[in-house]
């Protein structure tokens, strides 16, 4: 039988590879696709909901409304309202979020170096026996 061992030095609430760690709750939170394409909309920009859903072409609405109340719960998002008729709600990422934006840059930069790599392999596949 194999035991997980805790990481040494992290608290259990920081290992990922725990079921009920909040690490992995987060994890799972951001590790979406709408969630980092948010993030990389808003990059060091304001933007109100609807300029947002412009951004990230396919969202619905309700998909965009989870996603931007979970980044917001976890501290990814700030949300603005303006007291104004009808009222006015813009969306930045706080100082985390940024943090979080670095990781997203990078995924979409492997992306891009990968494509070409990824499409050849995924042709490969489907010409299997």
């Amino acid at each position: 039988m194999v035991t997980k061992r805790l990481l040494k030095g992290l608290p259990e609430d920081a290992d990922l590879r725990r079921v009920d760690s909040l690490a992995r709750e987060i994890f799972s939170d951001v590790a979406n696709k709408w969630a980092f394409l948010i993030v990389e909309a808003l990059g060091e920009r304001t933007l109100r909901f609807g300029e947002l859903r412009n951004e990230v072409e396919g969202v619905s609405h309700k998909m965009l409304t989870q996603n931007l109340r979970m980044l917001e719960r976890n501290g990814l998002v700030e949300r603005t309202v303006h007291p104004t008729v009808p009222p006015r709600v813009e969306y930045t990422l706080t100082e985390p979020g940024q943090a979080l934006r670095a990781t997203v840059d990078a995924m979409c930069g492997w992306t891009h170096r990968y494509l070409g790599h990824i499409e050849d392999a995924r042709d490969r596949f489907g010409q299997r026996p």
